[in-house]
Protein backbone atom coordinates (compact mmCIF):
# COMPACT_ATOMS: atom_id res chain seq x y z
CA UNK A 1 0.00 0.00 0.00
CA UNK A 2 1.10 3.54 -0.33
CA UNK A 3 3.70 4.93 1.82
CA UNK A 4 5.39 2.14 3.08
CA UNK A 5 8.38 2.24 3.69
CA UNK A 6 10.25 1.52 6.22
CA UNK A 7 11.57 2.40 9.45
CA UNK A 8 14.35 2.04 9.19
CA UNK A 9 15.61 2.49 12.72
CA UNK A 10 19.27 3.49 10.85
CA UNK A 11 21.01 3.12 13.96
CA UNK A 12 23.09 -0.40 13.92
CA UNK A 13 23.03 -1.90 17.08
CA UNK A 14 24.37 0.26 19.74
CA UNK A 15 22.78 0.15 23.32
CA UNK A 16 23.51 3.04 25.46
CA UNK A 17 24.25 1.03 28.72
CA UNK A 18 27.29 0.32 29.32
CA UNK A 19 28.46 -3.55 29.97
CA UNK A 20 25.62 -4.65 27.72
CA UNK A 21 26.06 -7.87 25.15
CA UNK A 22 25.15 -7.32 21.74
CA UNK A 23 21.72 -7.89 21.01
CA UNK A 24 21.12 -10.63 18.85
CA UNK A 25 17.66 -10.81 19.22
CA UNK A 26 17.47 -7.09 17.54
CA UNK A 27 19.51 -7.83 14.54
CA UNK A 28 16.62 -10.63 14.36
CA UNK A 29 13.83 -8.15 14.43
CA UNK A 30 15.34 -5.81 12.24
CA UNK A 31 16.23 -8.45 9.33
CA UNK A 32 12.39 -9.39 9.68
CA UNK A 33 11.12 -5.96 9.39
CA UNK A 34 13.70 -5.23 6.40
CA UNK A 35 12.15 -8.13 4.58
CA UNK A 36 8.39 -7.03 5.38
CA UNK A 37 8.79 -3.73 4.51
CA UNK A 38 10.98 -4.94 1.11
CA UNK A 39 7.73 -7.17 0.59
CA UNK A 40 4.79 -5.10 1.15
CA UNK A 41 6.71 -2.59 -1.98
CA UNK A 42 6.29 -5.88 -3.77
CA UNK A 43 2.83 -6.20 -3.15
CA UNK A 44 2.00 -2.62 -4.36
CA UNK A 45 1.23 -3.56 -7.77
CA UNK A 46 -1.48 -6.08 -5.87
CA UNK A 47 -3.09 -3.28 -4.26
CA UNK A 48 -2.61 0.18 -5.36
CA UNK A 49 -4.63 0.04 -9.30
CA UNK A 50 -8.01 -0.10 -9.56
CA UNK A 51 -7.42 -3.26 -12.05
CA UNK A 52 -5.48 -5.35 -10.15
CA UNK A 53 -8.17 -4.81 -7.33
CA UNK A 54 -11.20 -5.81 -9.53
CA UNK A 55 -8.72 -9.00 -10.15
CA UNK A 56 -10.31 -11.01 -7.37
CA UNK A 57 -6.71 -13.90 -7.30
CA UNK A 58 -4.67 -10.33 -7.11
CA UNK A 59 -7.15 -8.77 -4.33
CA UNK A 60 -7.23 -11.99 -2.17
CA UNK A 61 -3.47 -12.24 -2.08
CA UNK A 62 -2.63 -8.15 -1.86
CA UNK A 63 -4.55 -8.30 0.66
CA UNK A 64 -3.61 -11.15 2.42
CA UNK A 65 0.25 -10.61 2.58
CA UNK A 66 -0.89 -6.75 2.78
CA UNK A 67 -2.40 -7.37 6.23
CA UNK A 68 0.30 -9.87 7.71
CA UNK A 69 3.34 -7.40 6.91
CA UNK A 70 1.50 -4.39 8.96
CA UNK A 71 3.66 -4.81 11.72
CA UNK A 72 7.25 -3.91 10.10
CA UNK A 73 7.15 -0.01 10.56
CA UNK A 74 5.93 -0.43 14.37
CA UNK A 75 8.59 -2.82 14.98
CA UNK A 76 11.27 -0.32 13.68
CA UNK A 77 10.13 2.49 15.82
CA UNK A 78 9.81 -0.08 18.73
CA UNK A 79 13.47 -1.07 18.22
CA UNK A 80 14.58 2.58 18.29
CA UNK A 81 13.09 3.14 21.22
CA UNK A 82 14.47 0.12 22.89
CA UNK A 83 17.80 0.74 21.67
CA UNK A 84 18.21 4.46 22.38
CA UNK A 85 16.05 5.76 25.02
CA UNK A 86 16.67 7.42 27.45
CA UNK A 87 18.82 9.37 25.46
CA UNK A 88 22.11 9.70 27.70
CA UNK A 89 24.25 12.48 25.13
CA UNK A 90 24.46 15.81 24.91
CA UNK A 91 21.37 17.36 22.56
CA UNK A 92 23.97 19.20 19.97
CA UNK A 93 25.90 15.61 20.31
CA UNK A 94 22.81 13.33 19.74
CA UNK A 95 21.43 15.87 16.84
CA UNK A 96 24.78 15.72 15.15
CA UNK A 97 24.76 11.93 15.35
CA UNK A 98 21.91 10.88 14.27
CA UNK A 99 20.73 13.49 12.32
CA UNK A 100 24.34 12.73 9.83
CA UNK A 101 23.52 9.82 9.35
CA UNK A 102 20.11 9.96 8.39
CA UNK A 103 19.44 13.39 6.43
CA UNK A 104 23.06 12.87 3.91
CA UNK A 105 22.15 9.97 2.67
CA UNK A 106 18.58 10.61 2.32
CA UNK A 107 19.31 14.06 0.44
CA UNK A 108 21.24 11.79 -1.88
CA UNK A 109 18.92 8.80 -2.42
CA UNK A 110 15.89 11.44 -2.75
CA UNK A 111 18.17 13.35 -5.50
CA UNK A 112 18.86 9.74 -7.45
CA UNK A 113 15.20 8.85 -7.33
CA UNK A 114 13.69 12.01 -8.85
CA UNK A 115 16.49 12.55 -11.31
CA UNK A 116 15.91 8.81 -12.60
CA UNK A 117 13.36 10.06 -14.38
CA UNK A 118 14.64 12.75 -16.17
CA UNK A 119 17.56 10.25 -16.94
CA UNK A 120 15.16 7.92 -18.85
CA UNK A 121 14.07 10.76 -21.20
CA UNK A 122 17.77 11.41 -22.29
CA UNK A 123 18.67 7.56 -23.12
CA UNK A 124 15.36 7.86 -25.16
CA UNK A 125 13.16 5.58 -22.92
CA UNK A 126 9.76 5.43 -22.97
CA UNK A 127 7.85 6.43 -20.13
CA UNK A 128 6.19 3.28 -19.52
CA UNK A 129 9.16 2.41 -18.01
CA UNK A 130 8.43 4.57 -15.17
CA UNK A 131 4.61 3.11 -14.86
CA UNK A 132 6.59 -0.47 -14.59
CA UNK A 133 9.44 0.45 -12.20
CA UNK A 134 7.15 2.69 -9.65
CA UNK A 135 3.56 1.31 -8.68
CA UNK A 136 2.28 5.11 -8.07
CA UNK A 137 4.17 7.00 -11.08
CA UNK A 138 0.84 6.89 -13.07
CA UNK A 139 0.01 6.09 -16.77
CA UNK A 140 2.16 9.03 -18.04
CA UNK A 141 4.58 10.04 -16.05
CA UNK A 142 6.72 13.18 -17.27
CA UNK A 143 10.26 13.01 -18.49
CA UNK A 144 11.06 16.83 -18.47
CA UNK A 145 13.80 18.49 -16.95
CA UNK A 146 11.26 21.54 -15.21
CA UNK A 147 8.94 18.23 -13.40
CA UNK A 148 12.46 17.12 -12.04
CA UNK A 149 13.67 20.39 -10.89
CA UNK A 150 10.00 20.40 -9.23
CA UNK A 151 10.02 17.51 -7.66
CA UNK A 152 14.02 18.45 -5.95
CA UNK A 153 12.39 21.61 -4.63
CA UNK A 154 10.08 19.74 -3.06
CA UNK A 155 12.13 17.36 -1.20
CA UNK A 156 12.78 19.74 1.92
CA UNK A 157 8.54 19.43 1.81
CA UNK A 158 7.35 16.22 1.42
CA UNK A 159 8.17 12.75 -0.76
CA UNK A 160 6.76 12.18 -4.04
CA UNK A 161 5.54 8.88 -6.41
CA UNK A 162 9.20 8.11 -6.67
CA UNK A 163 10.23 8.47 -3.72
CA UNK A 164 7.23 6.94 -1.42
CA UNK A 165 9.30 4.68 0.58
CA UNK A 166 11.26 8.14 2.37
CA UNK A 167 8.18 8.73 3.95
CA UNK A 168 9.37 7.22 6.80
CA UNK A 169 12.60 9.50 7.02
CA UNK A 170 10.81 12.67 7.38
CA UNK A 171 8.81 10.85 10.32
CA UNK A 172 12.03 9.56 11.87
CA UNK A 173 13.39 12.50 11.77
CA UNK A 174 10.97 13.45 13.76
CA UNK A 175 11.17 11.35 16.37
CA UNK A 176 14.97 12.10 16.75
CA UNK A 177 14.01 15.69 17.35
CA UNK A 178 11.65 14.91 19.73
CA UNK A 179 13.90 12.15 21.55
CA UNK A 180 15.58 14.01 24.10
CA UNK A 181 12.83 15.86 25.29
CA UNK A 182 11.02 12.52 25.81
CA UNK A 183 14.20 11.28 27.14
CA UNK A 184 14.29 14.45 30.29
CA UNK A 185 10.55 12.93 31.41
CA UNK A 186 11.36 9.02 30.74
CA UNK A 187 14.40 9.53 33.21
CA UNK A 188 12.47 10.24 36.20
CA UNK A 189 9.15 8.47 34.76
CA UNK A 190 7.68 5.82 37.30
CA UNK A 191 6.71 2.75 36.25
CA UNK A 192 3.19 3.66 37.14
CA UNK A 193 3.30 6.96 34.82
CA UNK A 194 4.84 4.70 31.74
CA UNK A 195 1.58 2.59 32.11
CA UNK A 196 -0.60 5.67 32.27
CA UNK A 197 1.31 6.78 29.09
CA UNK A 198 0.55 3.69 27.07
CA UNK A 199 -2.82 3.52 28.15
CA UNK A 200 -3.87 6.86 26.84
CA UNK A 201 -1.93 6.35 23.74
CA UNK A 202 -3.47 2.72 22.92
CA UNK A 203 -6.72 4.75 23.39
CA UNK A 204 -5.41 7.13 20.97
CA UNK A 205 -5.60 4.37 18.17
CA UNK A 206 -8.94 3.92 17.90
CA UNK A 207 -9.37 7.63 16.55
CA UNK A 208 -8.84 7.26 12.84
CA UNK A 209 -12.10 4.52 13.29
CA UNK A 210 -13.77 7.16 15.07
CA UNK A 211 -13.55 9.46 12.61
CA UNK A 212 -14.55 7.32 9.79
CA UNK A 213 -17.71 5.96 11.10
CA UNK A 214 -18.75 8.80 14.06
CA UNK A 215 -17.42 11.73 13.15
CA UNK A 216 -14.11 13.39 11.47
CA UNK A 217 -14.01 15.87 13.70
CA UNK A 218 -13.28 14.50 17.14
CA UNK A 219 -12.22 15.72 20.41
CA UNK A 220 -12.41 19.17 19.51
CA UNK A 221 -10.87 19.18 16.09
CA UNK A 222 -12.54 21.22 13.49
CA UNK A 223 -11.72 23.27 10.11
CA UNK A 224 -9.58 25.69 12.14
CA UNK A 225 -8.13 23.47 15.01
CA UNK A 226 -6.35 19.80 13.79
CA UNK A 227 -5.15 18.99 17.41
CA UNK A 228 -7.61 17.18 19.98
CA UNK A 229 -7.97 16.12 23.36
CA UNK A 230 -5.48 12.76 22.42
CA UNK A 231 -3.57 14.61 19.91
CA UNK A 232 -0.26 15.20 22.44
CA UNK A 233 -0.01 10.91 23.33
CA UNK A 234 -0.84 10.11 19.87
CA UNK A 235 1.64 8.82 17.04
CA UNK A 236 5.02 6.79 16.66
CA UNK A 237 6.14 8.60 20.16
CA UNK A 238 4.27 5.16 21.65
CA UNK A 239 5.80 3.07 19.81
CA UNK A 240 8.92 4.35 21.12
CA UNK A 241 7.86 3.77 24.56
CA UNK A 242 6.70 0.68 23.98
CA UNK A 243 10.13 -0.59 22.75
CA UNK A 244 11.88 0.63 25.68
CA UNK A 245 9.49 -0.62 28.10
CA UNK A 246 8.91 -4.06 27.19
CA UNK A 247 12.76 -4.55 26.60
CA UNK A 248 13.22 -6.23 29.77
CA UNK A 249 9.48 -6.61 30.81
CA UNK A 250 8.31 -10.15 29.46
CA UNK A 251 8.88 -12.69 32.10
CA UNK A 252 6.68 -15.03 30.40
CA UNK A 253 7.77 -18.74 29.59
CA UNK A 254 8.84 -19.60 25.82
CA UNK A 255 5.43 -21.59 25.87
CA UNK A 256 2.96 -18.99 27.18
CA UNK A 257 4.60 -15.79 25.12
CA UNK A 258 3.83 -18.11 21.77
CA UNK A 259 0.71 -18.62 23.22
CA UNK A 260 -0.06 -15.32 23.91
CA UNK A 261 1.59 -14.21 20.55
CA UNK A 262 -0.78 -16.16 18.17
CA UNK A 263 -3.67 -14.88 20.19
CA UNK A 264 -2.67 -11.13 19.43
CA UNK A 265 -1.13 -11.93 16.26
CA UNK A 266 -4.19 -13.37 14.99
CA UNK A 267 -6.58 -10.79 16.44
CA UNK A 268 -4.97 -7.92 14.98
CA UNK A 269 -4.72 -9.81 11.63
CA UNK A 270 -8.49 -11.03 11.54
CA UNK A 271 -9.38 -7.12 11.78
CA UNK A 272 -6.57 -5.85 9.57
CA UNK A 273 -7.64 -8.35 6.48
CA UNK A 274 -11.24 -8.38 6.80
CA UNK A 275 -11.39 -4.56 7.36
CA UNK A 276 -9.09 -4.15 4.31
CA UNK A 277 -11.27 -6.37 2.47
CA UNK A 278 -14.35 -4.89 3.00
CA UNK A 279 -12.92 -1.75 1.87
CA UNK A 280 -11.71 -2.20 -1.03
CA UNK A 281 -14.89 -4.08 -1.93
CA UNK A 282 -16.58 -0.89 -2.26
CA UNK A 283 -16.53 1.09 -5.26
CA UNK A 284 -15.55 4.77 -5.26
CA UNK A 285 -13.53 4.68 -2.06
CA UNK A 286 -10.91 7.29 -1.10
CA UNK A 287 -7.25 6.61 -0.47
CA UNK A 288 -7.76 7.46 2.87
CA UNK A 289 -10.71 5.09 3.25
CA UNK A 290 -8.64 2.20 1.25
CA UNK A 291 -5.68 2.56 4.02
CA UNK A 292 -7.70 2.49 7.13
CA UNK A 293 -7.11 -0.54 8.70
CA UNK A 294 -3.58 -0.58 7.24
CA UNK A 295 -2.61 2.44 9.41
CA UNK A 296 0.09 1.75 11.71
CA UNK A 297 -1.11 3.58 14.38
CA UNK A 298 -4.20 1.48 15.01
CA UNK A 299 -5.17 -0.86 17.51
CA UNK A 300 -5.27 -4.54 14.98
CA UNK A 301 -1.65 -3.20 13.65
CA UNK A 302 -0.73 -2.85 17.54
CA UNK A 303 -1.64 -5.91 18.32
CA UNK A 304 0.60 -7.68 15.30
CA UNK A 305 3.34 -5.51 16.25
CA UNK A 306 3.38 -6.69 19.86
CA UNK A 307 3.07 -10.24 19.22
CA UNK A 308 6.02 -9.87 17.10
CA UNK A 309 8.46 -7.97 19.43
CA UNK A 310 7.82 -10.60 22.49
CA UNK A 311 7.72 -14.15 19.88
CA UNK A 312 11.37 -12.82 18.91
CA UNK A 313 12.21 -11.74 22.38
CA UNK A 314 12.36 -15.81 23.10
CA UNK A 315 14.49 -16.78 20.19
CA UNK A 316 17.64 -17.79 20.78
CA UNK A 317 20.27 -17.58 17.63
CA UNK A 318 23.83 -19.70 18.74
CA UNK A 319 25.06 -20.21 15.22
CA UNK A 320 28.26 -17.87 14.71
CA UNK A 321 26.98 -17.99 10.72
CA UNK A 322 23.53 -16.54 11.30
CA UNK A 323 25.04 -14.07 13.51
CA UNK A 324 27.56 -12.48 11.25
CA UNK A 325 25.24 -12.51 8.80
CA UNK A 326 22.34 -10.74 11.00
CA UNK A 327 24.77 -8.31 12.41
CA UNK A 328 25.92 -7.57 8.00
CA UNK A 329 22.66 -7.34 7.19
CA UNK A 330 22.14 -4.53 10.33
CA UNK A 331 25.07 -2.82 8.68
CA UNK A 332 23.38 -2.66 5.52
CA UNK A 333 19.93 -2.29 6.45
CA UNK A 334 19.81 1.61 5.65
CA UNK A 335 21.61 0.84 2.51
CA UNK A 336 19.30 -2.32 1.47
CA UNK A 337 16.44 -0.11 1.94
CA UNK A 338 17.54 2.74 -0.38
CA UNK A 339 18.28 0.78 -2.93
CA UNK A 340 15.55 -1.60 -3.19
CA UNK A 341 12.66 0.39 -4.43
CA UNK A 342 14.89 0.82 -7.39
CA UNK A 343 14.61 -2.90 -7.70
CA UNK A 344 11.31 -3.60 -6.88
CA UNK A 345 9.75 -2.93 -10.38
CA UNK A 346 12.61 -4.92 -12.18
CA UNK A 347 12.01 -7.82 -9.60
CA UNK A 348 8.81 -7.91 -10.25
CA UNK A 349 8.64 -7.76 -14.16
CA UNK A 350 11.38 -10.93 -13.68
CA UNK A 351 9.36 -12.87 -11.22
CA UNK A 352 6.12 -12.17 -13.85
CA UNK A 353 7.94 -13.85 -16.90
CA UNK A 354 8.56 -16.93 -14.95
CA UNK A 355 5.29 -17.19 -14.64
CA UNK A 356 4.90 -18.33 -11.20
CA UNK A 357 1.56 -19.17 -9.18
CA UNK A 358 -0.02 -15.78 -8.00
CA UNK A 359 0.50 -16.63 -4.62
CA UNK A 360 3.99 -16.96 -4.67
CA UNK A 361 4.75 -13.60 -6.62
CA UNK A 362 4.68 -11.31 -3.88
CA UNK A 363 7.61 -13.20 -1.49
CA UNK A 364 9.26 -14.36 -4.74
CA UNK A 365 9.63 -10.74 -5.63
CA UNK A 366 10.37 -9.82 -1.97
CA UNK A 367 13.46 -12.49 -2.17
CA UNK A 368 15.28 -11.14 -5.35
CA UNK A 369 14.53 -7.51 -4.80
CA UNK A 370 16.42 -8.45 -0.86
CA UNK A 371 19.11 -10.50 -2.52
CA UNK A 372 20.02 -7.94 -5.44
CA UNK A 373 19.49 -4.96 -2.66
CA UNK A 374 22.14 -6.85 -0.10
CA UNK A 375 24.91 -7.79 -2.66
CA UNK A 376 24.98 -4.08 -3.90
CA UNK A 377 25.18 -2.59 -0.83
CA UNK A 378 27.78 -4.92 0.80
CA UNK A 379 29.97 -4.62 -2.19
CA UNK A 380 29.72 -0.94 -1.89
CA UNK A 381 30.77 -0.59 1.66
CA UNK A 382 33.59 -3.46 0.78
CA UNK A 383 34.95 -1.40 -2.00
CA UNK A 384 34.16 2.19 -1.27
CA UNK A 385 33.92 1.85 2.67
CA UNK A 386 33.99 5.80 3.71
CA UNK A 387 31.62 6.81 0.61
CA UNK A 388 29.40 3.90 1.58
CA UNK A 389 29.31 5.32 5.45
CA UNK A 390 27.63 8.68 3.94
CA UNK A 391 25.77 7.17 0.61
CA UNK A 392 24.20 3.91 2.33
CA UNK A 393 23.99 5.22 5.94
Amino acid sequence: MSYHCPNFAIEKIEYQMKNVNHIVWADLIRVIAILMVICIHCSDPFNVSPEARLNPEYNLWGSIYGAFLRPCVPLFVMLTGMLLLPVEQEIGQFYKKRMLRVIVPFIVWSLLYNLFPWFTGILGLNNSVLSEMFAYAGESPSQTWDSCLHNILMIPFNFNTYTVPLWYIYMLIGLYLYMPFFSAWLKQATEKQMKIFLSVWFITLFLPYCQEYISSYIGGTCAWNDYGTLYYFSGFSGYLLLGYYLKDRNKLSVKKTVVLSLILFSVGYAITYYGFRNMTSQPDITERQMELFFLYCSPNVFLMTVAWYLLIQKVKVTSPLIISALKNITKCGLGIYMVHYFAVGIGYLAIDRIDLPIFMRIPATALFVFIVSWCIVALFYKVLPKAAKWIMG
